[in-house]
């Protein structure tokens, strides 16, 4: 018996990397799959540019059948919401149910700040958090109907901790964070859980990277040690009975490495009588507060060990 047998699931971006690796390893745990990939680019993959072609897609169900598992093809965009509800759909039509959706499906337009243009910042917030409401919202009555089911939304320590380049990214990663603890709190009195897991992994949208100095080259290489399926099985045991009781967390997959992320809580706190003015502010909390303010870290300053 498989911790995931008679259940049906959604993943998004499945045709490669983490998706294709929690694809396949629900089929392997006896869910049903809809694989969902568009098929596309990395850059292009908010509005169809660069196709690339249905293959992958194809390719993941024909691995999930030989392995005697049930899988479905989409190839719809998480962007569109009419697309999210036909995803939802063929779970449905193809296995007559729908039990956990995992939100995997993404894209890069990676530039400085200074230089970012809003079409590079909506691109990455329809596919990543728009996406992520589009896929979860479609699910929702069916969850609520059946008092039960499961979301696994993938955010990334660069919205958690920081990254250069990545404002889009990292303000999409780390709303997705504020959606699934949304999710969960809206949705537990319908024994609905919501989790969010940062992957760390090497694959094609990470690709990309630039290796002109020795310090980028040198990041690559561990990067490159990262197993992108080493993803899964936690996000098979978040959507399986076994995390029934988890919900409203945020997790980080760092190889054979699985970490909890803290969640925002005050550390310090200032007051007055009198109330406070600009002027006593400046001259009374900033330096009370100095010593626990948060460096401006990126992902890499924390995370600074080879993975295990």
């Amino acid at each position: 018996m498989g911790m995931m047998d008679g259940k049906a699931v959604l993943v998004t971006g499945a045709g490669r990397g983490v998706g294709r690796g929690i694809a396949l390893a629900m089929a392997q745990a006896g869910a049903a799959v809809v694989v969902n990939d568009l098929g596309v680019s990395i850059s292009g993959a908010n509005d169809g540019e660069g196709q690339d072609g249905a293959s992958p897609a194809e390719q993941v169900a024909e691995e999930i059948r030989a392995l005697g598992g049930k899988a479905v093809v989409n190839h719809d965009s998480v962007a569109d919401w009419a697309g999210a509800c036909a995803m939802v759909k063929a779970a449905v039509d193809g296995f007559g149910r729908i039990d956990a959706v995992v939100n995997n499906a993404g894209n890069l337009r990676d530039v400085y700040f200074h230089k970012m243009g809003p079409d590079d910042f909506r691109a990455v917030i329809d596919v990543h958090l728009q996406g992520s409401f589009n896929t979860s919202r479609a699910a929702a009555p069916f969850f609520k109907e059946q008092e039960g089911g499961a979301y696994v939304h993938m955010t990334s320590t660069s919205g958690l901790i920081g990254n250069f380049g990545q404002a889009n990214y990292s303000a999409a990663k780390l709303g997705v964070v504020g959606l699934s603890k949304s999710i969960a709190l809206d949705m537990q009195r319908f024994r609905v859980r919501s989790n969010a897991v940062a992957p760390f992994a090497w694959t094609r949208m990470i690709d990309s990277i630039p290796t002109d100095t020795p310090e980028q080259q040198k990041r690559v290489e561990g990067l490159k040690k990262l197993d992108a399926d080493k993803i899964a099985p936690l996000v098979v045991a978040l959507c399986s009975d076994g995390g029934a009781n988890v919900t409203g967390q945020i997790f980080a997959v760092r190889n054979n490495e699985i970490s909890l992320f803290s969640q925002p809580r005050p550390i310090r706190t200032a007051h007055t009588a009198e109330g406070w003015t600009p002027e006593t502010i400046a001259e009374r909390v900033f330096d009370q507060f100095a010593n626990d303010f948060y460096p401006l870290h990126r992902s890499a300053d924390v995370f600074t060990w080879d993975p295990v």
